[in-house]
Order: structure tokens, then sequence, then C-alpha cells
């Protein structure tokens, strides 16, 4: 009902009266003192009560693991009573399709939503069939909405628009006898517009539905997410302001007489503590939260009832103040499938608004010692039968676990090192060359999986370190912009979180950490096979195809001439480790030792 009806204005002002008849200070604040069968749906098992809860379960970053996935990436961590903490293994769709099922067992007033990267550097399973497999999944899991998220464009638009519509991929056609029906549940993309048209590219919003209970959600993605996304992946594409476009479309949903709103927001903050369980809201919980999401919160219109974030992969449940200074509920759900959260809207019919005070929430681990689902494990079966023949070709040999972990990490190394030797295939001239940080996905373990045998490197492994299809490209730098290539690690959009770029061997220099900004790097330090980099002379650079655009804040890396496009840089990596390693002659780990870091 529109709200300047004079129903609803009387319903408000008894709303009012009571909460002031309470002694509350606000009529939300009634809501928490309620009776607990003011919250039933239904008084006589005929007609609804005034109050309806509603379970909203949400998770986020899911990145195609179908699977559970592998060593730290398949843990979260718990702390405990006596304030120790412990490691629980969790993730995998057959287990959270059984955790989210439970959850919603007795709970007819249900909603399961998601804060973006759906998909995008997934493993095999689903990034080597263009993420079809995790949209069945998805649709299997009942997901009634999600906003997209940076990764979402990792193919470009209209890649996602077939992710969203249906239809067999442009090149590799269909995978099954089945052409691919898309999602069941909507792609939100309020803030990513058509640079021509300037409307959205999907829907901004949507509304659930159920009998007389209606809530909006508004779905956006950070608005860096050119920074962070290959040049052809945005090519088109505006993304705007996150806390503009969600005020401007709370607006559009008051209109239509939806005043319960909920905001999906694929950006997202650091806990003080990593536990899962971590309540930032407790006393002697430190400085909380911090990062964009806590701006984003404090802006965002007091209309919004509560924010489901991602993007950083951490996990909380946090109460942020809005403009009008009133806590508001803002969560997430780690990453991989790991957790979900459970938050309860407490819908007034009255007002068809939540009652804010009494919104609660806490992230629940997906362990592992819960059944099976079934439809799952078949999805699972069907996709990896088609994958097999591809994923189970070895491609190399390691003698040791190289990890993806540290400053420098080894399989950072390694990456840059092939590289480097693919790019002397192309060109002799080739100097060096630099990896992003956030493009190695993950590190390779020694143990064997399957069946495969200790220390064998299969293309599938290969492919969940490397799984954006960037290529190697090489470009010709001057030294100076070499030299201001490593400051740009650690200044301008990189100086509050650094990406240290991973280095090529023969690439060495000092990182100073008790300096600032790009003093950082101590510019006397930096050395390419023992000699002082030149400013005036010329270097040929490899890179992967989204450094090469300026990604990750890299704008110099932008400038180079002399472009010459090579192939994808997981064909660069297998072709490295094929040529390098045997059972008989494994890799070993990379030392790490390049970045000499002082503290």
């Amino acid at each position: 009902m529109p709200a300047n009806s004079q129903p609803y204005q009387r319903r408000r002002r008894t709303y009012r009266l009571l909460a002031a008849a309470a002694g509350l200070a606000t009529a939300g604040a009634l809501v928490a003192a309620l009776p607990a069968e003011a919250h039933d749906t239904s008084h006589d098992g005929h007609h609804p009560g005034r109050y309806q809860d509603v379970q909203l379960l949400s998770f986020n970053d899911l990145h195609g693991n179908l699977e559970p996935p592998s060593g730290s990436s398949g843990r979260v961590t718990e702390l405990q009573a006596d304030g120790t903490t412990k490691t629980i293994d969790a993730g995998g769709v057959e287990y959270l399709a059984t955790h989210l099922r439970q959850a919603r067992e007795g709970k007819p007033y249900s909603i399961t939503a998601a804060g973006g990267d759906m998909v995008g550097a997934s493993p095999l399973i689903s990034g080597l069939f263009h993420d079809e497999p995790t949209i069945e999944a998805l649709n299997k899991l009942d997901l009634d909405v999600t906003s997209v998220g940076n990764h979402e464009f990792d193919e470009g638009p209209k890649e996602l628009a077939r992710l969203q519509n249906g239809g067999c991929h442009p090149t590799d056609g269909c995978y099954t006898d089945q052409e691919f029906e898309g999602a069941d549940f909507p792609y939100l993309a309020a803030n990513v517009l058509n640079e021509k048209t300037h409307r959205p590219i999907l829907k901004p919003y949507w509304v659930w539905k159920k009998k007389d209970v209606k809530i909006g959600f508004i779905g956006v993605t950070l608005e860096g997410t050119p920074g962070i996304v290959s040049a052809d992946g945005v090519k088109g594409l505006q993304f705007k302001d996150e806390v503009e476009t969600i005020n401007k479309y709370a607006r559009v949903l008051q209109a239509q007489g939806v005043q319960s709103i909920v905001a999906l927001i694929h950006e997202g903050g650091a806990p003080a503590s990593s536990s899962y369980n971590y309540d930032c809201d407790s006393p002697g919980a430190g400085d909380g939260i911090s990062g964009p999401i806590v701006d984003i919160a404090k802006n965002v219109t007091p209309a919004v009832d509560a924010l489901v974030t991602g993007h950083t992969h951490t996990s909380y449940v946090c109460t942020i103040d809005d403009p009008a200074g009133r806590p508001r509920m803002v969560t997430s759900a780690s990453s991989f499938g790991r957790l979900y959260t459970d938050t309860t809207l407490t819908y007034d019919r009255y007002t068809g608004d939540i009652a804010r005070t009494a919104v609660t929430s806490a992230n629940h681990v997906v362990s592992r010692d819960v059944p099976k689902a079934a439809d799952m494990t078949d999805l699972i079966g069907r996709w990896n039968t088609l994958a097999a023949p591809i994923g189970n070709r070895p491609i190399g040999y390691i003698s040791a676990d190289i990890p993806n972990t540290g400053t420098e990490s080894p399989m950072g190394d390694l990456i840059a090192d092939a590289q480097l030797a693919y790019g002397k295939q192309l060109d002799p001239e080739t100097d060096l060359a630099l990896m992003n940080p956030g493009g190695v996905r993950a590190g390779l373990t020694y143990v064997a999986k399957a069946a495969e045998g200790d220390g064998v490197v299969t293309y599938a492994e290969g492919f969940t370190v490397q799984p954006f299809a960037n290529t190697v490209n090489l470009q010709d730098f001057t030294g100076a912009q070499l030299i201001q290539v490593l400051k740009e690690q650690v200044s301008g959009s990189n100086t509050a979180s650094p990406k240290i770029l991973q280095p090529s061997s023969g690439l060495t220099y000092t990182l100073d950490l008790t300096k600032t900004g790009a003093d950082r790097v101590v510019t006397d330090s930096i050395r390419l096979n023992g000699a002082a980099i030149d400013p005036a002379a010329t270097y040929r650079v490899a890179t992967n195809s989204f450094l090469a655009g300026g990604g990750d804040g890299f704008t110099t890396l932008g400038l180079g001439t002399n472009d010459l496009v090579g192939t994808d840089d997981l064909a660069a990596l297998a072709q490295y480790l094929t040529a390098t390693s045997s059972a008989a002659n494994p890799i070993a780990p990379p030392a790490a030792n390049r970045i000499t870091i002082t503290k």
C-alpha cells in the first residue's frame, strides 16, 4: 500500500504510540520486546499475524568450487570459548546443498541470496565448461538471487548474459545433448551500465514475494571492477558508485510500495579476527571491521535493512551504523562455499518494513559431517566424466609442495619463471617476467589427490592454479618505467593494500616495510641479473594480458610498446613444467628469495 495512504499513516501512528507506551526509543525497538507469539505466522491457523520472520540464507564468492576445496582453501578457523582456535574442513556443494536444505526445514518464508563471484577463477570441473556446471548447481541449490561480482566479467558481458539467459557457448558449442538453460535466478547489476545506452546491462533489482510479504533486493559490484578485470571483459561498460546506485534504486522500490530492502554488494571488509564466528559487536572485539564496506554501509540509505557483502573472502556478522545512526546488519560468508549466513528478518505486515532491531544473523560452517546431496554428487560425476580426459593428463613433476603463500610465493615465482621461459621462445631478447599475485589462485601439492601418484602435476591442478585464460604478452619498457612499475606495487591505488608482483629469476630488490608509499621499494637495490637497472635502457618484459592492460593499479604496465601476444598463461606453465621436470628429476619449489623484505 502506498506510504501516503490514510490507512498506512494510521498504522504508522499506532506503531509509534505503542513504542512510546512501552517506553522504547524507536518503533523498531518494539519488535525486540514483543513476546515470541507475536512473530507467529498466524494466531488461529488461518489469519496471519502482524510479524513474520523471514529467513535469509546467503553466501558469496563460490568461484565454481563444486568439489570440496583442498588445503587452506577448504578450511575455516573457529574461535573456542577458551580463546584458542581450531580448523574445520569445509565446503563442497554436496554438503552446501544439504546444509541449506536442512536450514530451510520448517521455514516456509525462506530466501537464498548471494553476493557475487559465483563463477570465475573456477576449478577445472566448472571453468573448462565456461561455468555452466556451477550455474546448474546453483539452480539445484534453489538460489533466488545474486549480485554480479567482478569475476562475472572475466569473459565479458556477452558471456554473462549467456549464463543468465542460456544457450550454447558461441565457440565451444554444447557440451551435452541438451542446450544450456541458463540461470533460474536473476543476476543483479544495478551499477553496471552499457556506456552507450547508460542503462544497467542486467536487472538492477528484484522483489521476492510470498503471500503478502515483499522484500526487495538491489545488486551491485564494486565500482573498481575495471581495475581488477581484463580490459576486454569490461569493454563498453561503466561501473557506477555503489552507494549512489543503491540509494537510487531504494527510492525506486519504495515508490513501488516495497519498504523492506536488502542490498547485495560485491565489496567487503577485513574483520579483526579470521575466525568465522568472530563477533565484531562483542565487548573487547577490537576494531571490529575495516575496509571499503564500512564507508559504504555508513552511507547507504536507512531504507536498506541489511547488507550481504563479499569480494574480500572474509567472514563477519557485524552491525554498522547507517546515516541515521541506527545499527544495521552487514554480513559476509568467507568464500568457496565454506560458510553460509542465516539471517532472520522480522517483517511487519502493518508497515511493510523490517523491524531492524529484531534482525539476527550468524555464520555457519558447511561441514563435511552431513550426508552428501545425491543430486549434487550426480552433477559432479557427470561433469567430471567429461573433464577427465583433459584434467588427468600429467604436465609435470614436483619434489615437494609449491605453496601460494607469503609476500613472494614459491608458486608465483614458478609462474613468473615459466612466463620468462616462454617469452624467450617468442623473443630471445626477453629480459624478465612479472606475475600479479591475484592471478595465482592456488599452490601445487605433492601428495596426490587421485590415482596420478605423488608428485605428479595434472592439467586439472594447473588449471586450478591459473584458471583465467590470460595470454602471455611481451612489451618494451624503459628502465625508468620498470622502476615505476615496482613502486606502483605499494603506491597509488595499492598504497593501503600492496600488490606485490611475483618476479622471475634474476630480478631482485629490497622492499622496506618500515617506510611508506613508493619509498618502500628501495630504488638502488633493484638488480637484473646482478646489474642495476638503467633508467634510459629498454627492457623486454613478459606479463599476462591482465597486467598488460594496466590491471591491479599498474597503470605503467598499460603503457608498454612493441606488443607481442602469445599463448595462454596456463599453456606456458604446462610447457615449462613438462620441459623442466620428469619423474626422475622433479622440479623443486623456488626459494622465494628474490625480494628482500625489511620490517
